[in-house]
């Protein structure tokens, strides 16, 4: 995502730069995999992001084209396999038939799912370089839209709240095209980045901004998601800009402290949030398991913005750039000079938290170097200047290409070859080998943006070169054929409090690392296991929240002895899993009453694990069954005189004493049976559910045996 007025400074030390031995090139060039090549492959891409959009299985991939010269249009390139019945890691750009088809000066397209339906959406960012232009969503039609996965609208106009009117800092003379019906609003965007700021379950927007002409004097922007993909901007300062640029001395919008540029405080009585970003990440930095944000910048100093959510209780942001990165290894603890052009989050030492990758953080007269920094303890420490790096790099991801477990990285060059550098960290100490020479030799480009994915689905890490000035972009397949068989590394589970059991749910979060980018990582299977006394309940799916967070709900009227953990699974089928956490809660289970008749172990038992409350979950369990015997519920509803849906293909029709749903099945090889319905109908409140359960393993004749009748009345 660069100028393209730049100059390119090269150290005449990089010209003679050597690179240790390697054995063998690990990656080939692939120009064929695109189906078709020219003319959907001879653009100006600045970015490029990988991601399912179809729900088939496999890797699709947009482009992010026009940047700084001039409008154009942004293309889809589907993967032949999967529903396209084709081979898989073959590409065929369909964007006329599944993008909006409009031409814009783009500098990034990140895939999210913005209104929870479990596809993936996308957001482009627009720069207003040469025209007039904003940022923009894409919605993909699938899932809520009940259209078919993969195909996108533009639904900029609806998504906005807000945009302009009370509590927005967006001046009305920026809305476009006009204040009275605006569909976005004029800016100068680089990046953008997803993530659940405010930790409510849905994806937030962090959108940054680098103003004109690369000025520095537009402010990063915050927007929250209201939990179906719209999006209203989060300023409680509710200072409203008198035009596109924030000045010294203005409230920092979403920040702490008053606007000033490359403020050295750390108190919250200042902030800088306007800089000249090409990049911006969000991720849990100091191990509290919300998201901080890192903030890039060409010509300023980059910053970390810590938020203040776990420490308040409330969403808040400060600007703790001058305690977060260390003094010994910056100038006035900070990264000197400018061209700072890209960073990547990424646990590196495999040690639980999250370093940085800084793309010409390191900054002298005729050189650009490259740094990898050591998160100790929620600073950056101990850096890593990454050998053979001094030319202008532009773009950097991490990479496991040899699929030993850690993450390399690897370069794009915006002013020659790009570049490998292999991970040898081994204890303290963060450690990377130039092996370069494993990469082909391909000259002539100038590379934007590089992305990494497994796009023929075979198991290693393959990646994509985004090039400027009508190059074409280029595939490079991992031929080593070592599969990924690394299993994530879960962390920092997030506590549940005992105590009474009540309406709603109880929050986890935890700390997911795999060896793989961060948005390979968020289509890992990632899902809260729990028992109750011992008993297992279905699992809960966990969704990412951006970074390396994932976030859970457990019911909070659970009753009893409950252990859970948190298990993630990446698409090759390697689990990683936590340790256990526990906790206990009371309440209302329920009573008995009538008599059973005995199975082979004696009376069948039958208990509530939740609290009964309408508009919740519940969870029965029969038990003391033989293993493998047949089972089933039976349910009255006391006062209500219609059917009652309790979801699940169970249908109460309470005309009838006793009603038989559809058979739950064989008892498990604890003897249970288990019942679990995810919400209880708001219809039940002030009714009282009878339950009693059925097994085909009676004693002393009887072809059945049968728990007592549970009553459970719902407040």
């Amino acid at each position: 995502m660069r100028t393209g007025t730049r100059a390119v400074v090269l150290s005449l030390a990089a010209a003679f730069a050597l690179t240790t031995t390697s054995n063998a090139q690990s990656f080939v060039q692939e120009d064929l995999l695109l189906v078709g090549g020219a003319p959907f492959n001879t653009s100006v891409t600045d970015n490029v992001d990988f991601g399912d959009v179809d729900l088939d299985g496999d890797w699709d991939v947009a482009m992010a084209d026009g940047g700084d010269s001039g409008n154009d249009q942004n293309r889809i390139w589907i993967n032949q396999g999967g529903l396209q019945l084709g081979l898989v890691g073959t590409f065929l750009d369909d964007t006329a038939n599944r993008f909006p088809l409009t031409n814009d000066d783009s500098r990034d397209v990140e895939f999210a799912d913005m209104d929870n339906d479990d596809d993936l959406d996308l957001y482009v960012a627009n720069t207003a370089q040469i025209v007039n232009q904003g940022a923009r969503f894409w919605i993909n039609q699938g899932g809520a839209q009940g259209g078919t996965p993969g195909y996108f609208m533009d639904e900029t106009a609806s998504r906005w709240v807000g945009l302009g009117q009370a509590g927005s800092s967006i001046a009305p003379q920026m809305l476009m095209p006009n204040p009275v019906t605006p569909e976005t609003f004029i800016d100068w965007s680089c990046d953008a980045d997803f993530g659940d700021l405010d930790a409510d379950g849905d994806l937030d927007l962090v959108h940054s901004s680098y103003g004109g002409a690369f000025g520095g004097q537009v402010p990063t922007r915050l927007f929250l998601n209201d939990g179906d993909g719209f999006y209203t901007e989060f300023n409680p300062s509710a200072h409203q800009l008198l035009g596109s640029n924030i000045l010294d001395g203005d409230p920092g919008l979403w920040c702490e402290g008053t606007q000033f540029h490359e403020t050295l405080a750390t108190d919250g009585s200042r902030c800088d949030i306007a800089a000249s970003p090409e990049d911006i990440d969000v991720g849990d930095i100091d191990g509290d398991l919300d998201l901080e944000i890192l903030h890039g910048a060409i010509h300023e100093d980059p910053r970390v913005f810590g938020n203040l959510l776990e420490e308040t209780g409330a969403l808040g942001f400060r600007d703790v750039t001058h305690l977060v990165f260390h003094p010994a290894n910056f100038p006035d603890g900070h990264a000197p000079g400018n061209g700072h052009y890209e960073q990547e989050m990424a646990d590196f030492d495999q040690d639980n938290d999250l370093d940085i990758l800084g793309v010409n953080w390191l900054i002298s007269l005729f050189a650009f170097d490259d740094v990898v920094l050591e998160n100790v303890g929620g600073t950056f420490a101990n850096p890593f200047a990454l050998p053979a790096s001094n030319s202008d790099d532009q773009e950097g991801d991490v990479i496991d290409y040899d699929n030993d477990g850690d993450l390399d990285i690897i370069i794009s060059n915006f002013s020659g070859a790009n570049r490998l550098y292999r991970n040898d960290t081994a204890g303290a100490g963060l450690v990377f080998a130039d092996v370069t020479e494993e990469l082909p030799v391909v000259p002539g480009t100038i590379s934007m943006d590089i992305d990494v994915s497994d796009f023929d689905n075979d198991g290693d890490y393959d990646f994509l070169e985004a090039n400027d000035v009508n190059k074409p972009n280029r595939f490079y397949t991992n031929i080593t054929q070592i599969p990924d068989t690394h299993a994530a590394r879960v962390d920092k589970v997030e506590a549940v409090a005992g105590g009474a059991a009540t309406t709603g749910t109880d929050m986890v979060r935890a700390q997911v690392y795999d060896n793989a980018p961060y948005y390979f990582k968020y289509f890992n299977h990632t899902v809260i296991e729990v028992e109750v006394d011992g008993v297992a309940l279905p699992d809960l799916k966990m969704r990412s929240s951006g970074g390396q967070i994932f976030r859970g709900e457990l019911p909070a009227n659970l009753v009893g002895d409950v252990t859970y953990r948190v298990s993630s699974t990446d698409p090759y089928g390697n689990t990683g899993t936590s340790s256990d956490s526990a906790y206990s809660k009371t309440g209302d289970t329920g009573t008995l009453s009538g008599t059973p008749s005995d199975g082979p172990g004696g009376e069948p038992t039958l208990a509530s694990l939740t609290a009964p409350f309408a508009g919740e979950a519940l969870h029965l369990v029969a038990g003391n069954a033989t293993p493998g015997a047949l089972g089933f519920y039976l349910f009255s509803v006391a006062g209500t005189t219609g059917g009652v849906d309790l979801g699940g293909g169970f249908q109460l029709n309470v005309a009838a004493p006793l009603v038989v749903p559809p058979l739950l099945g064989d008892a498990d090889a604890a003897g249970h049976m288990t019942l679990s319905v995810s919400e209880v109908p708001a219809g039940l409140a002030g009714f009282s559910l009878h339950a009693q359960a059925l097994f085909a393993d009676g004693a002393g004749g009887n072809p059945w045996s049968s728990t007592r009748a549970l009553s459970l009345s719902f407040p």
